[in-house]
């Protein structure tokens, strides 16, 4: 199996993982960001979590888009996206994906 074909199989995981945790929750109180940012932070274990994520998807994007340009990737704003739309989980497997599909149609 191909290194990108693994970044694939974490982007699926990266993806499903995360929202059986997130739907039941968006089924129960809604798109409610306020109460989202409340039940995030509501103890210090849970604070943790949430800065360490933050954080990640910083890193992640600033990194995405300066080893990207780098490298003359296209299709940058895919992760970025990603990365919002679910978080790191499914943002870093698809950035590796992108990168190890851009180098191995590079390769010589």
């Amino acid at each position: 199996m191909r290194l990108r074909h693994v970044y694939l199989i974490y982007c699926v995981l990266g993806l499903v993982l995360p929202y059986t945790q997130f739907v039941p929750w968006l089924l129960e109180h809604g798109l409610d960001l306020s109460r989202f940012i409340r039940d995030l932070f509501a103890n210090r274990i849970g604070a943790f979590f949430g800065m360490d994520v933050l954080v990640s998807a910083i890193v992640l994007c600033v990194f995405a888009r300066r080893e990207g340009r780098r490298l003359g990737m296209r299709g940058l704003w895919l992760p970025v996206v990603a990365v919002f739309a679910v978080g790191v989980s499914l943002g870093l497997p698809l950035f590796l994906y992108l990168r190890q599909a851009h180098l191995d149609r590079n390769a010589v």
